[in-house]
């Protein structure tokens, strides 16, 4: 219910936007096209991937890795994991919520999340290049520590 009011909200908005100024609307919808066009590769290479993953590992295998009784092991092992990889937000979420389906605990999904979007290992060399190596590497390092800070929170709130 909530995702057809969001649908219905936009088009009166874009409906609104073209009354006020038809070029600018075309101008915007062209650019939001284009950039669509951008993020559609990285979008399917990232579902592809995540459906492979879900064929390959059943709903056991993924809860034993990411469930609740992975612990403290199955945090550190998906902040690793969110750490090193490059996934854009858009992406992150709707993986985070299939596997929280699939049986992977709460906590756990936190700290991948929260450390996918805080920590940048792949980035890492560009960043030392811009803001030089100490700021760099502790920059990482702090948002690595407040990643499972994150984590254990999301996890405390969700218990309640």
């Amino acid at each position: 219910m909530d995702t057809i009011i969001l649908y219905i909200v936009a088009v009166a908005a874009l409906a609104a936007s073209a009354i006020v100024s038809r070029t600018k609307t075309l101008a915007a919808l062209k650019k939001a096209w284009k950039a669509f066009e951008g993020i559609l590769g990285q979008f399917l290479v990232v579902l592809f991937l995540v459906a492979m993953l879900m064929a390959v590992l059943d709903t056991a295998t993924i809860s034993n890795i990411l469930g609740e009784q992975s612990g403290l092991l199955g945090i550190l092992g998906a902040s690793l994991v969110g750490a090193i990889t490059l996934i854009p937000g858009f992406v992150a979420f709707p993986i985070a919520a299939s596997l929280l389906a699939q049986g992977a605990g709460v906590t756990q999904i936190a700290a991948f999340v929260s450390s996918l979007m805080m920590v940048g290992v792949v980035t890492l060399p560009m960043e030392i290049q811009y803001f030089g190596k100490r700021s760099a590497i502790m920059r990482n390092s702090l948002a690595f520590f407040f990643s499972f800070l994150i984590a254990f929170f999301v996890g405390w709130v969700v218990s309640l």
